[in-house]
């Protein structure tokens, strides 16, 4: 006796050319608000190295990272995106939204950098990385000098 076929109950699969992978993962740096240029360029990284090269992948990626504190300070962009360019959009109001101004940035040296742990040429690396481009240098090394020698 010939046994008839049982038809299966799975459907016919394509064959593997048929499925393409878009989904790629990549690890996403903590954003840092006064460091969010910093934050851009390790994402960046991020995105060389998994090969995204999509704008709208990229946009994508950072607005699933901002908690609700920057993603409320980023809605017009978030909720009206533009039609090109939305992630260098993003990264540049993002940047311009959560950094300090120039007279805060001054201020934020003058009073309230510390040497702290670090050794003098770490905190004069530091005081560098944190001045605007209008402060002297010689204002710089002043602030340093005071400092390094209150230990």
């Amino acid at each position: 006796m010939q046994q008839d076929a049982v038809p299966s109950s799975q459907p016919e699969q394509p064959p593997d050319s048929f499925f393409t992978l878009n989904r790629v993962g990549i690890r996403v740096p903590t954003l840092l608000p006064d460091k969010s240029a910093l934050w851009f360029a390790q994402l960046e990284g991020q995105f060389a190295l998994a090969n995204v090269t999509q704008d709208a992948t990229k946009f994508y990626y950072v607005i699933s990272q901002l908690n609700t504190k920057y993603a409320a300070e980023m809605e017009d962009v978030i909720t009206n995106p533009p039609t090109t360019c939305r992630f260098e959009r993003i990264k540049a109001e993002l940047i311009r939204r959560l950094s300090l101004s120039e007279e805060q940035r001054v201020r934020q040296l003058q009073m309230h950098e510390k040497m702290g742990d670090r050794r003098p040429t770490q905190f004069l690396r530091h005081l560098r990385t944190h001045a605007v481009p209008l402060v002297p240098s010689d204002f710089l090394r002043t602030l340093w000098t005071n400092r390094c020698n209150k230990l």
